[in-house]
């Protein structure tokens, strides 16, 4: 499928109205719980990668996992990691509380690349970091009496933290020529997760309606989206990518809040603006210098 410009930013759009879907369909979830709630939705993304993945790169993705090479499997862990977390986070604090620590992703991100690779950081990014840090930080405050919801956001920062480490190894593999298949990756993320969660997640006790929901999660929420997303990469830039990523904070909080009457707090709404906001002057600064 060729993606205009155009295209690919209402593509992109999807995606994130996709991803979104997460914090809304697991709190229609009848008894599945923690462990068990990450070990489905990861199965299921497995079952429909498996199918995916030779429809769009053909049957030589197989072989290209099985050589994929050290950095191609330690991107796979570093996607379980963002897996698993993001559903146990889920299952411990609010929709909002997760969504906003994830979106805290490229921040992190450039922070790492500056420490391990040597990219120089511009100072609205630091300036961002520090605001993004300060959202964070007060909406840590603000749980600091409410021990589960306090655990769940720190769940939660695992997500951005893997994806920081696996963006960094992206970049460090380019630049020393070795490209790194990002779709197969998922996959292996995937069945990664699948395979550490399994134990954990006995005895089962969902129902049918459970595993229906979080099936549609695997498909629709995850193998589907990830597959769209790595093909709006290769046309829109770095910065778009990042600035249309935030929507699925906003479409999350929305979904959980009308869906799920999950309503997010003064504290947690005033955190999130800061990282929002920060994220988005980053951005935009930056679009315009490289214009």
């Amino acid at each position: 499928m060729k993606l205009t410009h155009t295209r690919a930013v209402a593509v992109m759009v999807l995606v994130t109205l996709m991803w979104s879907m997460a914090g809304v369909v697991t709190r229609q979830l009848a008894s599945a719980h923690s462990f068990e709630v990450t070990f489905w939705r990861s199965f299921f993304t497995v079952l429909s990668l498996l199918v995916i993945l030779p429809v769009f790169q053909g049957r030589s993705v197989f072989a290209r996992i099985r050589h994929g090479g050290f950095a191609f499997w330690l991107s796979g862990m570093c996607w379980s990691v963002m897996f698993t977390a993001f559903m146990v986070a889920l299952t411990l604090t609010t929709v909002a509380n997760v969504l906003i620590t994830m979106a805290a992703s490229p921040l992190i991100t450039a922070l790492l690349a500056r420490i391990f690779i040597g990219h120089r950081i511009p100072a609205r990014t630091w300036l961002a970091i520090v605001m993004a840090g300060a959202g964070i930080g007060w909406m840590f405050g603000a749980q600091m009496d409410l021990s589960s919801h306090l655990a769940g956001t720190l769940v939660a920062m695992l997500v951005p933290l893997a994806s920081a480490c696996n963006w960094t190894l992206v970049q460090y593999s380019r630049a020393h020529g070795q490209k790194i298949d990002m779709v197969p990756a998922v996959l292996v993320g995937a069945a990664i997760s699948t395979l550490v969660t399994l134990p954990l997640a006995f005895p089962f006790s969902a129902t049918p309606h459970d595993v229906g929901l979080l099936a549609l999660l695997g498909l629709f929420q995850l193998a589907i989206p990830c597959v769209l997303a790595v093909m709006c990469a290769s046309v829109l830039k770095a910065p778009e990518v990042a600035l249309l990523g935030l929507l699925e904070v906003v479409f999350g909080i929305l979904l959980a809040w009308f869906g799920a009457n999950e309503v997010p707090g003064p504290k947690v709404l005033t955190g999130g603006a800061l990282v929002i906001g920060a994220l988005v002057v980053n951005e935009m600064i930056g679009w315009r210098q490289r214009a």
